[in-house]
């Protein structure tokens, strides 16, 4: 059984944004790039299974869609315990796109078990995993915060309004998961981060695919505005303000 972790080289949360020509496009000057939070929490959950599964789970893979500024991303990734990795060679220019050509590497390598981030931190859009089933046929459960495997079946968690929901699925199957799915991330250590040298990392050319969308302008929100003081006697100015400015009553 094998299973494939779909992982996004994004921004370090704590970079500053910026955009160049005209608000056009996104300035990458500076950029500490990252695994996806909620694709780090993924993979680290696929090599817990891996390591309690007695040999059920062969390998756990990533794959990306990504120029060649990725790879620091995905070496550690592997770095963190992934077997191999794919980087298709491409800029990933909207969610079709790159669930199109996450979905040949499925095809090509016959994964029985895809997971992906319930979204990215940099666009937040949330439609990547959805799509990657459709285009594969696969059965998909979205908002999955816990996986376990347990007599060759997997059984997969979600809280819904009102409680929690356990799920079973035959596999081939795209499981789109959100934080929860793992406690915290693997941090590679210097074993890892010498094997991964050696791991195999193999990049592919992109499909054929028409993208069906395009960015126009990006527009940074309002600066926050300056701290006001309010004398701690002074209740009815304190209650005007939260009212009238910062709207929270």
């Amino acid at each position: 059984m094998k299973i494939l972790v779909c992982i996004s080289n994004v921004p370090d949360t704590t970079t500053k944004i910026r955009f160049k020509d005209n608000n056009s496009v996104f300035d990458t000057t500076g950029v500490q790039w990252i695994i996806n939070p909620w694709d780090e929490l993924a993979l680290t959950r696929a090599l817990e299974l891996k390591e309690t599964s007695g040999g059920a789970i062969e390998k756990v893979t990533v794959a990306t869609v990504g120029l060649t500024g990725a790879e620091p991303t995905i070496r550690k990734a592997l770095a963190i315990g992934a077997d191999d990795a794919f980087r298709v060679d491409s800029d990933p220019v909207d969610a079709y796109f790159t669930a199109a050509q996450l979905a040949e590497v499925v095809k090509k390598e016959g994964y029985d078990l895809v997971f992906c981030g319930i979204e990215s931190s940099d666009y937040n859009g949330g439609a990547v995993g959805g799509m990657l089933s459709e285009i594969l046929g696969f059965a998909s459960i979205s908002s999955v915060s816990a996986v376990n495997y347990e007599n060759g079946a997997f059984t997969f968690l979600r809280e819904i309004d009102g409680g929690k929901e356990t799920l079973s699925g035959n596999l081939p199957l795209v499981a789109i998961v959100q934080k929860g799915i793992a406690i915290n991330p693997r941090i590679p250590n210097m074993r890892g981060i010498m094997n991964a040298r050696s791991k195999p990392l193999v990049v592919i050319p992109a499909a054929s695919t028409d993208n069906q969308t395009q960015y126009v302008n990006y527009e940074l929100p309002p600066a926050k505005a300056k701290c006001k003081m309010v004398d701690a006697e002074n209740m009815t100015e304190l209650v005007h303000l939260l009212h009238t400015e910062a709207k929270v009553i």
